[in-house]
């Protein structure tokens, strides 16, 4: 009998003992913030292979096009975001890795936000689309060369980015509840990614597009600003600060059904780093893709060309056809093909192949 007494005075003793420890342990845990629980951590990935005809550049090799790692989160009424970039077969540094986004965004209200830091200047619908998801093998022309990725001014590949301030906003509920009109406008260094400004006179962007129906946009957009080139005249380097103006038109549909029409013309005045290209240049696209299986598989289409001196003689067309499939929501398999006039060449034709493998996470 002493012997059961005793078993049970040493059970529920180490029962009190073992739940004022937990007790203890509960104490001494840290609460983390609800800001530090919303943090997000997200990339992507994009595996390419791409070769071509053209007459003495022919290409054919497999190519790590780019990958991205980026935190998001929030924090009251602001949001934040930090991304960085890594492409493959770069010989430097100053290519990659590389910061491309780092900003911060008051969202209280939705007909006002101000967003601050580095990020995709307020220049066309196509410039601040996701890569995987913007539809064809690369941005379009127009895109590439007048917004920042390899941009005619010569700058930096700065992926349609740069540092500044904007305010933006969506007004004009309808009976729905659906905004009907967007508006953006920012002030940015003009120079792209990760580079003070170089002439103290800043880049306004802007732009605004009504919505008469869920899922078009038709808007327009303005640029003015300016750019350093750095040139040689009789043997002399000369540095010289140079104005930018550019303007898009745009035009959307997406609809419930899965098809995409998007088309847009930007034109630019101001001239580049290369003097005899003159002080004008302009592109246009035209593109549809279409569902074959809804969030699935699709064809697609696209029409684009560039006239690096608003010139017939200098441009350079693409006549594209392709299709996605999408084993998952997050690995995705695009095949494309294009005809290439390129009327700088002379030989002016060659076809293109491209297949990428893109997934993200």
């Amino acid at each position: 009998m002493k012997r059961i007494i005793l078993l049970a005075l040493l059970t529920t003793g180490f029962v009190m003992s073992t739940q004022a420890q937990d007790k203890e342990k509960k104490k001494t845990l840290i609460e983390l913030p609800q800001w530090v629980k919303d943090i997000k951590i997200s990339g992507y990935g994009m595996l390419q292979y791409q070769g071509m005809d053209k007459d003495g550049g022919k290409e054919n090799s497999f190519n790590l096009r780019l990958a991205r790692i980026s935190l998001d989160g929030k924090i009251s009424d602001f949001a934040w975001k930090v991304q960085m970039q890594i492409n493959g077969n770069t010989s430097t540094l100053g290519s990659s890795p590389r910061l491309v986004d780092l900003w911060a965004e008051w969202q209280k209200y939705d007909f006002f936000r101000v967003k601050a830091g580095q990020f995709k200047r307020s220049f066309s619908f196509e410039n601040p689309m996701h890569p995987v998801k913007q539809g064809f093998m690369s941005y379009s022309q127009n895109i590439s060369k007048l917004v920042g990725f390899s941009d005619r001014t010569g700058e930096q590949a700065s992926n349609g980015r740069d540092i500044g301030v904007q305010i933006q906003g969506d007004f004009l509920k309808n009976s729905q509840g659906r905004n009907l009109l967007h508006y953006q406008i920012g002030v940015f260094n003009g120079e792209g990614i990760n580079k003070k400004d170089q002439d103290n006179r800043k880049d306004i962007i802007g732009g605004i597009w009504f919505m008469p129906i869920k899922g078009m946009r038709i808007g327009a957009f303005g640029w003015t600003g300016s750019r350093v080139i750095n040139y040689t005249i009789d043997g002399a380097s000369i540095s010289r600060s140079v104005p930018k103006n550019r303007y898009a038109l745009s035009a959307e549909y997406v609809t419930d059904q899965d098809w995409t029409f998007r088309t847009e013309y930007i034109h630019s005045q101001g001239y580049g780093s290369n003097l005899s290209a003159g002080d004008k240049a302009d592109g246009y696209y035209a593109l549809c893709i279409a569902p074959i299986i809804k969030k699935k598989l699709h064809i697609k289409a696209r029409y684009d060309i560039y006239r690096d001196r608003k010139e017939w003689g200098s441009s350079k067309t693409f006549y594209e056809i392709g299709a996605d499939y999408l084993f998952t929501k997050n690995l995705q398999l695009n095949i494309e093909y294009a005809r290439v006039n390129d009327r700088t060449l002379d030989k002016h034709n060659y076809n293109l192949v491209d297949v990428e493998l893109d997934f993200m996470f």
